[in-house]
């Protein structure tokens, strides 16, 4: 059964205010640079009671699904809301960088992608082990923290790779102009990096912890139930 407590809620409807406020603060610093970000940002303001409401009603529905289908669902669950959150922050704070800078490709853009990545991921730490996973058990702490190193130096690698190519060799389509293009190759390869992140974290990283957690629930319900 998934435990579902009043913090689930809570950080959800918090997730979901952080998003609203990052995919607005983006769409207005490309709204100058794109048609389609310009039509929408008056309306750009309901997003603030938007993405609660469905990060929060999200995560309600999702515990009671959790009951019938698995543990597991409500994990993914958390996840997806996770992953969301912390692909805004990567490409919220490549924005402020690439706005702030006007250094739209080459080095400085691939440093600018990297720094965002990188905060993006202790982000992606720290909400996965004590939130999504709940493995705040320090047993082979170590172990966990070179798993997570090792899963994520891969995706790193992925995503400034794949965003160097987008911007630097394969060149923008449809006649975007560079900082678009260079928004968009970010959010290409985020996407392709997020997918690897969940595979890794997920059956790599924190499987062992979910187990050694469920295993010493069941060691210790026999003393709760006396």
């Amino acid at each position: 059964m998934a435990d579902f407590k009043k913090n689930d809620l809570f950080l959800a409807l918090a997730i979901g205010l952080a998003s609203a406020w990052m995919l607005v603060f983006v769409g207005r610093n490309l709204s100058e640079e794109n048609k389609f970000f310009a039509a929408v940002l008056p309306y750009a303001n309901y997003l603030f009671i938007i993405f609660p409401l469905v990060c929060g009603g999200g995560i309600i529905i999702t515990h009671f699904v959790a009951k019938i289908v698995g543990h597991f669902l409500y994990q993914l669950g958390k996840f997806v809301l996770v992953g969301g959150f912390n692909f805004l922050l990567d490409a919220a704070i490549l924005n402020f960088f690439l706005v702030a800078t006007k250094l739209t490709a080459g080095l400085p853009q691939t440093g600018f992608k990297g720094a965002s990545f990188v905060l993006g991921i202790i982000s992606s730490y720290l909400l996965n082990k004590h939130w999504t996973f709940s493995a705040d058990s320090k047993k082979d702490a170590k172990k966990e923290i070179t798993r997570f190193v090792f899963i994520s130096l891969i995706g790193f690698t992925l995503n400034i790779g794949l965003d160097y190519v987008f911007v630097n060799m394969v060149g923008s389509f449809w006649n975007m102009k560079p900082i678009l293009w260079a928004q968009f190759s970010a959010v290409m390869a985020g996407a392709i990096t997020m997918s690897w992140n969940f595979l890794g974290y997920k059956f790599i990283v924190f499987k062992v912890r979910t187990a050694e957690v469920a295993e010493e629930k069941l060691v210790l319900s026999p003393t709760l139930d006396n």
